[in-house]
């Protein structure tokens, strides 16, 4: 039986860490138990955070969707939908809502992770005043809120995507054909489209399923494009969605895509990344899914 997404709203979430990009990096440090992670600023009127986007659990029924149906593009996402927002301690989320913080102290899952990607002197793990003011620019220039210096998964899912910006098969792990191949790394949550050696599309964030619904790995092809897909069992939208393994499919999702826990298989992205990868892809590509998402 296939699975895809089922929408779950999590108003406090501990963090599972990311994997890391560097095979060598070494695996995150636990949240202390008595600090749970949250989103660090509080979700607008219009803008439901930790929305997993779900879906039918049987595969779609496939049919051709008319001229009429397919002129119709799919609403656009609330301002803000997909901010950065970092997870941090429970107690500094609040102290930063009274603006009492500005700078953390806390040593954050991805302390050591981070300070080797900003080639910081002494990555030593440990937060430090200098530690601090210097991933807070990070956070600053890239727009990660809040920017308190707090080494969390968004700072280094961030870091991630901008180390495979210029490159994202450096490592050759996704096959090279002459055709294109919409390849999945659930290792670095990115996924892109490359012909031979050329990346057509992406790297783009992707949130792919979690522990008990993983995305399946190995070699897929698309099967059918539906531009305004809706899940018969929850009535919520896939928009541009690309079915390539039974009820697995890349679509969007009008909420974060950096949150905690994983889809139900779904690959999920941004709406712009969506529709972009929509024009790039048609039925009958290639699809290569490989690594591990944490947690998985």
């Amino acid at each position: 039986m296939t699975f895809r997404c089922v929408a779950v709203l999590l108003a406090l979430v501990s963090v599972l860490p990311l994997d890391s990009a560097l095979a060598e990096a070494p695996p995150p440090a636990p949240a202390p138990a008595e600090e749970q992670l949250v989103p660090g600023v509080p979700p607008g009127p219009h803008q439901p955070w930790h929305l997993d986007t779900p879906d039918q659990v049987l595969p779609p029924r496939v049919y051709r969707p008319s001229a009429l149906e397919e002129a119709v593009e799919p609403r656009s996402a609330a301002a803000g939908t997909y901010d950065l927002i970092e997870y941090v301690p429970l107690s500094e989320a609040e102290a930063v809502a009274d603006a009492k913080v500005t700078c953390t102290t806390s040593t954050g899952p991805y302390q050591k992770q981070v300070e080797q990607w900003l080639k910081l002197k002494n990555a030593n793990a440990k937060q430090s005043k200098a530690d601090c003011l210097a991933i807070r620019a990070f956070q600053i220039k890239e727009g990660i809120k809040p920017a308190i210096g707090f080494a969390g998964p968004v700072t280094w899912a961030r870091m991630q995507y901008l180390s495979a910006r210029k490159n994202p098969n450096a490592a050759g792990k996704c096959p090279v054909r002459t055709y294109r191949v919409a390849c999945v790394d659930l290792t670095r949550q990115l996924t892109w489209v490359q012909k031979g050696k050329k990346v057509v599309f992406g790297p783009a964030p992707i949130r792919s399923g979690r522990r008990q619904y993983p995305t399946r790995a190995g070699w897929h092809t698309v099967y059918w494009k539906h531009k305004n897909h809706w899940s018969t069992l929850y009535h919520q939208p896939m928009p541009y969605a690309q079915f390539f393994s039974g009820g697995q499919a890349f679509h969007a999702v009008y909420g974060s895509i950096y949150t905690e826990i994983g889809s139900m298989g779904c690959v999920n992205l941004r709406l712009a990344d969506a529709r972009t990868l929509w024009g790039v892809l048609k039925t009958k590509d290639r699809v290569f899914v490989w690594g591990r998402r944490a947690g998985t």
